[in-house]
């Protein structure tokens, strides 16, 4: 029971890191936007809010963990969103070829945060030195609930978070599906050129959703080194991992929020399954952690034997606009 309970909780807190990246990538998609490099822009949340809450609790000997968790999650919001601006400006108005951007945005973020981490290591005196004690509390903190037996350790023994990552799912399903904002921001996923003769702001719409889109990414990088590595930075690739499993997430779960809530536990599940199996060798991990992007074959070929309409991506998808051949 105890080895079910933390593959259980192991699922929630990874799934929910990798939630956040599908998240802020089904709401850039849907603009028409393919951005891959949700990898790079979660190590540049995850060092972001590292680094403000580092230098908040460096600069006072009493750290209120409520002000480096605000910290933490403003800088990390930031940052990702800045890379989700930089991604936007080369694509939508430079236009540049939407694949390569996003590899290379990946590319560029794990660069910059590995070299940034490795930074801050020397100056807390080597590697898992850093101390970031107060706001990783904050973040890691349970509810009261924690406590009430097994269902309490199942369902109520995570940060704010992994909460919150639910909450967004279901708003932007809301937005999605039931705003006008939102419909509007479909049909610009859509088709770009009837959207923008209906007098729908093409440029503008594009820009808010990836950069908010990517400030939601960034968000699953915080989670990860604030939870899982407790305010510590490691550069073990493990953020890009998660990184892509929220790409493909965003396939698995054909573009729709709430089926991402539960596609990302299974996720979560099957990235840390071969943990829990007794007896498996190196060769047979590895195979187990082949196992999320298998489903997501499968998933697609399903998806594309179906040729269901609502189950498809965005006919616009990765496709720059041009306003002249409208």
């Amino acid at each position: 029971m105890t080895q079910f309970i933390s593959l259980f909780q192991a699922a929630i807190m990874f799934g929910s890191v990798i939630l956040f990246g599908a998240l802020g990538e089904i709401l850039t998609e849907r603009s028409g936007n393919l951005n891959l490099g949700v990898p790079g822009i979660m190590y540049l949340g995850g060092i972001a809010g590292l680094t403000g809450a580092f230098f908040y609790e460096a600069s006072t000997p009493d750290p209120v963990p409520m002000v480096g968790l605000l910290i933490a999650l403003i800088c990390a919001f930031i940052a990702a969103a800045l890379g989700g601006l930089i991604f936007s400006f080369l694509t939508i108005t430079l236009r540049a070829n939407q694949n390569v951007t996003g590899l290379t945005l990946t590319i560029f973020g794990g660069g910059v945060a590995n070299f940034f981490g490795g930074s801050l290591n020397k100056l807390a005196g080597g590697v898992g030195q850093i101390s970031v004690a107060a706001t990783s509390s904050a973040f890691r903190a349970a509810t009261p609930l924690a406590g009430a037996g097994t269902a309490g350790k199942l369902f109520f023994s995570y940060g704010f978070l992994a909460y919150a990552a639910l909450v967004i799912a279901v708003v932007m399903h809301v937005f999605l599906s039931r705003s006008r904002a939102g419909l509007n921001l479909r049909a610009v996923g859509e088709n770009p050129g009837t959207a923008d003769a209906a007098g729908i702001n093409v440029t503008r719409s594009k820009y808010l959703a990836t950069c908010i889109g990517a400030g939601l990414s960034g968000l699953g990088g915080l989670y990860y080194v604030m939870d899982y590595t407790k305010g510590t930075w490691a550069n073990d690739g493990g953020i890009e991992s998660l990184g892509w499993l929220a790409v493909a997430l965003v396939i698995f779960a054909t573009w729709k929020p709430l089926n991402a809530i539960w596609g990302s536990y299974l996720f979560g599940l099957l990235f840390w399954m071969y943990f829990y199996i007794p007896g498996l060798n190196r060769s047979s991990q590895e195979l187990f952690k082949m196992l999320p992007y298998v489903v997501t074959l499968v998933v697609l070929v399903v998806v594309s034997l179906r040729n269901k309409k609502e189950n498809q991506p965005p006919a616009s998808l990765g496709l720059a606009y041009f306003r002249e051949e409208r």
